[in-house]
């Protein structure tokens, strides 16, 4: 007997906590591929919604500028919160640091909407002395984002830095390797998988974000996830469970890809 077979009530635990999870996204994915009976009669198995998404140039247009605006902050806040982490890493203990580290987690814990309305607060001095932002768009939410995505970056680098020997830099220090290049070379390389990792969660946070992107996008900047969100006031429309049903396919292939590549990554 196996000891799932041994155990009954943990295949029966383990089959619920996988129903929590997956239900919702497989009803998604059942509805996406259902029909318009009220007006084209189509029945199960239709592509009529990916039909009319593909004709919804608001949805398309939201959708790139969800894109645009993970893809300008992600980089931002990855280079910025990697630096950030790093330091706070490997430098040596002086006054203040810990609380250095504490203001880390203060974006993080912190509500988002006091977030966004510090951020509007923000601008809104910055416009009124010094004339800057003209007014709220895409620049207003790529500072906000870096700046989220900057702390988040930073936490993962300094947890996987701070654990880390410090053997092979004192060594390339000891053979007159200067601390740039030693920083380039070992450090950085050392933390690339923090390093992607922040990346990655500040990009996904960042394309999913509603609340500080309500605060800051001006009229015309509308992304995604807002779009979606003011939708659902006035009724589910089944075109959502078109693009839910896109984006999991997209995360699919990028996890299949992740699978595939790190054997070979590790093959020497």
């Amino acid at each position: 007997m196996t000891p799932l077979t041994r155990r009954p009530w943990q295949t029966v635990a383990l089959c619920l906590g996988f129903a929590f999870f997956y239900a919702p996204i497989a009803w998604i994915i059942l509805f996406s591929f259902s029909g318009d009976l009220a007006s084209s009669g189509e029945g199960w198995l239709s592509l009529h919604w990916y039909r009319a998404l593909f004709d919804n140039q608001e949805l398309q247009q939201a959708a790139y500028r969800s894109l645009m605006l993970a893809l300008l902050s992600s980089p931002i806040a990855t280079v910025l919160g990697s630096l950030a982490g790093i330091a706070l890493a490997r430098t040596e203990r002086f006054p203040g640091k810990l609380l250095l580290i504490a203001l880390l987690a203060i974006p993080i814990f912190a509500p988002e909407i006091l977030i966004g309305f510090s951020f509007l607060m923000l601008f809104a001095a910055a416009q009124a002395t010094t004339g800057w932002p003209q007014e709220k768009g895409l620049l207003t939410l790529v500072i906000s984002h870096a700046t989220l995505g900057s702390s988040i970056v930073a936490a993962v680098v300094f947890a996987r830095v701070a654990g880390r020997d410090r053997s092979l830099e004192d060594a390339a220090r000891d053979l007159g390797a200067r601390p740039l290049r030693v920083l380039m070379t070992i450090t950085v390389p050392l933390a690339a998988p923090g390093i992607l990792s922040g990346w990655l969660l500040a990009l996904t946070l960042s394309f999913d974000d509603v609340i500080t992107s309500s605060f800051l996008a001006g009229p015309e900047n509308t992304t995604l996830p807002m779009a979606i969100f003011s939708g659902l006031h006035v009724g589910l429309d089944p075109q959502i469970n078109a693009i839910g049903t896109l984006m999991l396919a997209g995360i699919a292939a990028v996890v299949a890809v992740s699978f595939v590549a790190a054997p070979r990554a590790r093959t020497p």
